[in-house]
């Protein structure tokens, strides 16, 4: 992303990355989550910056980038959260064989507009009493969801079922992966959550904590409690880490087809440069990094191949 080029650049060394490249080699084909979109298209600059081949990086969901990588349509699928057996079939069947790599930690963020005043924190109960099927066309108001809470219309926003987000949102709250309500206005995009629910007093919603990161001028985060007994927790590099933020923490991946690895040189020098940057270039984009024996584990994985 352009915004956080000359940062890394003035201020960073990337590592890693095999000079003698040819840029004129076949496009490297990405798709899948929103919510790792930010990291992948700053390692994708970065890449082509030093020479790499172009990377083209779409915004599928990860259901959607699953749907394509396993029909051998992409090169690597972008995922926050790990393959589900139906996927793991799907790729058995199309042939396509693949590696996983664990790239950087999420938080996930509840949000409302900053004029709401009347959130300080919710509940996971209350949470689920929101984003339950059961609460379709039943639980419209604010005040049905806790005593003192004004008698509004409560508009909700959230990922489409596409969305990685939205298997670990739901099984999180309501206890089974895709288990929602269906009206709200829905979204693999979260730049689409972020203007809705920036411009509507009444609104909440939920998507990775990058994206709230990166507009927190026009949201307000909302503390989550695990239950009632216990203190509302902030979402943040020191909670996600440390375990304190839960349910709503999660790790992110990267999968990478092991036919593109052997045929297309740039997608393993990618992977490479992926890995060896992942740590600066996830923390610049507001995620958490992991430990850095993580990554030289995904980097022996890939050299052992």
């Amino acid at each position: 992303m352009n915004k956080f080029t000359s940062v890394l650049l003035s201020g960073l060394m990337l590592f890693g990355f095999q000079s003698g490249m040819v840029q004129a080699a076949e496009p490297i084909k990405i798709d899948g989550s929103s919510t790792i979109f930010p990291i992948t298209e700053a390692v994708a600059e970065e890449f082509g910056k030093k020479g790499g081949a172009k990377a083209m990086v779409g915004i599928s969901g990860t259901g959607g980038g699953f749907k394509r990588f396993c029909r051998g349509e992409t090169d690597i699928s972008n995922a926050s959260r790990p393959i589900k057996q139906k996927e793991i079939d799907a790729c058995r069947e199309g042939g396509v064989e693949y590696l996983e790599f664990q790239v950087a930690y999420d938080g996930l963020s509840v949000v409302v507009n900053p004029a709401n005043y009347w959130v300080d924190y919710l509940t996971v109960a209350e949470l689920k009493s929101m984003w339950d099927p059961s609460a379709q066309n039943t639980i419209t108001q604010w005040s049905q969801i806790r005593t003192g809470f004004p008698d509004k219309k409560m508009e909700l926003f959230g990922p489409g079922t596409d969305s990685g987000t939205f298997d670990y949102f739901t099984e999180a709250i309501n206890g089974k992966s895709g288990s929602s309500r269906g009206d709200y206005t829905a979204s693999e995009d979260d730049n689409v959550l972020v203007t809705g629910i920036s411009g509507n007093p009444n609104a909440v919603g939920y998507f990775g904590l990058a994206y709230y990161e990166q507009n927190k001028s026009s949201l307000k985060i909302v503390p989550i409690k695990e239950d009632a007994g216990k203190d509302a927790v902030v979402p943040s590099r020191e909670t996600v880490m440390d375990g304190s933020y839960r349910p709503l923490s999660r790790p992110l991946f990267i999968y990478v087809s092991r036919n593109s690895l052997k045929n297309k040189p740039a997608v393993k020098s990618f992977t490479e440069f992926y890995l060896r940057n992942a740590s600066i270039l996830s923390e610049e984009v507001g995620y958490i990094s992991l430990p850095e024996q993580e990554y030289q584990r995904g980097l022996q994985h890939l050299e052992n191949l």
